[in-house]
């Protein structure tokens, strides 16, 4: 779990683990991970599309309080948000 700020996506503890261009999310060094689509991380089946390279340290954006349960979503792709910490 998570969330987006300003071209990255951040922890909930406000670590930054990965960074957005277009709706591709990669990690913080640069790797691919997946695509953002209804605020999740998914895998669209796209294959690889490389490393981008670390992007540097955005900081720490703090904690975003609780951001309630949204229940069991299924939009048709796997989460892969869980790959951002591996």
């Amino acid at each position: 779990m998570g969330f987006c700020d300003n071209g990255f996506v951040y922890n909930m503890s406000g670590r930054a683990i990965g960074q957005i261009h277009e709706e591709h999310v990669f990690k913080i060094g640069g790797e691919y991970v997946g695509e953002l689509y209804k605020d999740m991380v998914v895998d669209k089946g796209l294959g690889s599309l490389g490393n981008i390279g670390n992007c540097g340290n955005p900081g720490n954006a703090g904690s975003p309080g609780n951001p309630g349960n949204r229940g069991v979503v299924n939009y048709g792709y796997r989460d892969v948000f869980s790959r951002l910490s591996d």
